[in-house]
C-alpha cells in the first residue's frame, strides 16, 4: 500500500483515456492529470501511503475545483490551507475560453470541495488525521465541457462512455487494492453505482454511499454536513 502505487495507476489511467474521442455535443475535454500532474502526484505523495480503511469516490472533476488544480474536490482555498498543497500547474493544449485554466488563481469557490473538505477538516482537525484510515478519489478524471456547459460522464453515449468506464473501473479496481480499502462509499448515486460495477468480482468490499455536497442538490443545501456524518453513523463508520 504505497502512494507510488497510486502514482503508476494515475498515469496509466491518464495514458489511456487521453487516447479517447468524444462527439458533439462536447466541444473540450480536460484531463487534469496530464496539465495538473504536478499537484494530483503531490497529493498522492503527501497522502497516498499506508492502508486506508475507507475511500471515498466523486464522479468527475468540477470545473473550479479538480479541473483546475488537478485534486479530487480541489476546492482551492482547502487544497491550499487545509491540504497544503501548492504544486505548479500548467493548461491545457486545448483550452475552452469559456472554461480558462486559472489553477490556483482561480477565484470561483468549489462549493461540493468546501463542504467535503470542510466536514473532514471540522471532525479529524488536521488532514493527516483523515488520511490515516480515509482517501478522496475520483472515479473518472475528465471534465466535458459543451461550451461553457459542463457536461457529467452519466450524460455519454453509451458507445463512448463504454471503453472510458472500462478504464475507469479498471483504476478504481487499482486504487482500492493498493489502499487495502474495506469500504468504497460513493459521493453520489453515480460513483456508488459505477463503484459496485467496478468491484463486483473484489472480495471483501463494503460499499455505502452519501450525498453529494453539490448546490445543485436542494438537498445538500440542507444542512449537507449533518446529513453526511449521519449516513457514515448509520454504516457504523463514523462514531
Amino acid at each position: 500500500m504505497s502512494a507510488d502505487e497510486l502514482i503508476a495507476a494515475a498515469q496509466k489511467l491518464s495514458r489511456t483515456v487521453s487516447g479517447l474521442s468524444f462527439s458533439a455535443p462536447v466541444t473540450h475535454v480536460y484531463n487534469p492529470l496530464d496539465y495538473a500532474w504536478a499537484c494530483h502526484e503531490q497529493y498522492l505523495r503527501r497522502y497516498g501511503d499506508g492502508r486506508k480503511r475507507i475511500v471515498f469516490v466523486g464522479m468527475n472533476p468540477g470545473p473550479f475545483g479538480m479541473t483546475q488544480i488537478g485534486v479530487p474536490f480541489g476546492e482551492i482555498a482547502a487544497a491550499r490551507d487545509w491540504l497544503h498543497l501548492d504544486a505548479p500547474i500548467a493548461r491545457p493544449s486545448r483550452e475552452n475560453p469559456a472554461r480558462p485554466i486559472e489553477g490556483w488563481s482561480c477565484p470561483r469557490s468549489e462549493v461540493s470541495g468546501r463542504r467535503l473538505w470542510g466536514l473532514f477538516a471540522q471532525r479529524f482537525g488536521e488532514a493527516d488525521q483523515f488520511f490515516a484510515d480515509h482517501f478522496v478519489a475520483n472515479y473518472c478524471p475528465l471534465a466535458f465541457f459543451a461550451g461553457a456547459r459542463n457536461l457529467t460522464p452519466d450524460k455519454l453515449p453509451a458507445d463512448e462512455a463504454a471503453p472510458l468506464f472500462a478504464a475507469c473501473d479498471a483504476h478504481l479496481a487499482e486504487v482500492v487494492r493498493s489502499c487495502g480499502a474495506e469500504w468504497v462509499i460513493g459521493i453520489g448515486g453515480f460513483a456508488e453505482s459505477r463503484a459496485r460495477n467496478a468491484l463486483a468480482k473484489v472480495p471483501g468490499i463494503r460499499f455505502g454511499r452519501i450525498l453529494h455536497p453539490s448546490p445543485a442538490s436542494p438537498a445538500a443545501n440542507r444542512g449537507w454536513a449533518e446529513q453526511a456524518t449521519r449516513q457514515m453513523q448509520e454504516l457504523g463508520l463514523w462514531d
